[in-house]
């Protein structure tokens, strides 16, 4: 049996190239944010979970990133996960401490997602996934999947490169009102299509950033926060995280097996269906693979992605907005702190607290990452929902 969990407070960095910058500062002050946006101090911490993704091959630190982020705000005597799952690594972080309060083992969590990919050895190597350099010696690289995706999919639905471009297009728009976005300039489907191509039909711009950043997040349950006495606002309605679902890879390169059968288990435990979401963070590493996305969650049907965001459902003010933070093709992609700054992007927009971006009526948010690849399909998927608590 599990208890209700609640996101309590967040907070992020901005997200951009700090070389100068530690990994310790850096989670050190998004933890910052949050507790005193819970108005929770460090002392009532009883868990630390933190995901970070490449800390051993980029800084030489393959493990404790959390207790160094911990040590640094003073926070002792609790015990510390690590999590490191590719890209998804924040979100199994979250998932990590939201059971650890759902199980009644603590009552006050605190996730941090961070990293810092601008100062690494091997600057100017490919950065690909544990467990594929074999396949990246070949020719295998993220930007090369996704173009073959890109091409598979304007191949069986008639998706249109213009199509594709808007997603990056649309995005910026969003990151152009996000004042700690990595990139904020406006930019034109045209803009998208002169950029230098790095793997056809993808361009520079339609390929997300790598950079430095992070971001965290408090969890409570109902006893946790009286005795804090917090009233929290935003609620857990699930979080569920899977591995390959390899056997069930149709190897169909428009589609991935555990993002549908992550985001299936999600609504059911949510009791909740995609029309029901107000508002969506995905893992848009690439134009196209928002498009995918969108078809995997249930957004649209096989094939409509292309149509969704031509006809602006998925635009601020549409329907149904994704990537109101301007996603990873511009809010930016430091690989640990994602998972979470898309549980901050949601919170926000949940309490109204978005600004110019804000979705109006915002009751639900939908939270989806994916890291790795392993026969065909991702090698790990999370989905979060949120729910807004009435007041």
């Amino acid at each position: 049996m599990t208890r209700p969990t609640y996101v309590a407070g967040v907070g992020m960095t901005p997200f951009g190239k700090f070389p100068d910058a530690q990994l310790q500062t850096l989670g050190r002050d998004a933890a910052y944010l949050a507790l005193r946006d819970a108005g929770v101090p460090q002392r009532a911490i009883e868990v630390i979970a933190c995901g970070c993704a490449r800390s051993g091959i980029l800084q030489g630190r393959e493990s404790g990133v959390g207790q160094l982020v911990g040590w640094t705000l003073g926070i002792e005597g609790v015990p510390v996960y690590n999590e490191k799952a590719y890209c998804a690594s924040g979100a199994m972080a979250f998932n990590v401490a939201n059971m650890a309060v759902a199980g009644g083992f603590h009552d006050v969590a605190l996730v941090v997602g961070v990293e810092q990919m601008s100062r690494r050895d091997g600057k100017g190597r490919p950065i690909t996934s544990d467990g594929m350099q074999l396949e990246t010696e070949l020719g295998f690289t993220p930007p090369v999947y996704y173009a073959l995706a890109a091409r598979r999919h304007m191949a069986e639905h008639g998706t249109t490169r213009e199509q594709i471009a808007q997603v990056a297009v649309k995005n910026r728009q969003a990151a152009a009102l996000n004042p700690i976005a990595q990139y904020r300039d406006p930019i034109t489907v045209a803009d998208v299509l002169a950029s230098r191509q790095v793997a056809g039909p993808l361009h520079l711009l339609d390929c997300c950033p790598t950079g430095d950043g992070a971001a965290a997040a408090v969890i409570v349950s109902d006893e946790g926060a009286a005795r804090l006495r917090l009233t929290p606002r935003v609620r857990v309605s699930a979080a569920v995280a899977g591995t390959g679902l390899y056997r069930d890879q149709a190897r169909d390169l428009t589609s991935f097996s555990l993002d549908e059968s992550c985001a299936r288990r999600a609504y059911e435990q949510a009791g909740l269906g995609p029309a029901d979401i107000s508002v969506a963070e995905v893992h848009d590493s690439f134009s196209i693979a928002e498009i995918i996305h969108y078809e995997d969650l249930g957004f649209c049907a096989r094939g409509e992605g292309g149509r969704l965001v031509a006809e602006g459902v998925t635009t601020l003010g549409g329907k149904l907005p994704v990537s109101t933070s301007g996603g990873l093709l511009t809010r930016g992609h430091p690989l640990g702190a994602t998972g979470v700054a898309q549980i901050v992007e949601l919170t926000d927009q949940l309490r109204g607290r978005s600004g110019p971006r804000q979705v109006t009526d915002a009751r639900v948010g939908l939270a989806h990452i994916s890291g790795g690849f392993h026969e065909g399909d991702f090698a790990t998927s999370g989905v979060t929902i949120l729910e807004r608590l009435s007041a």
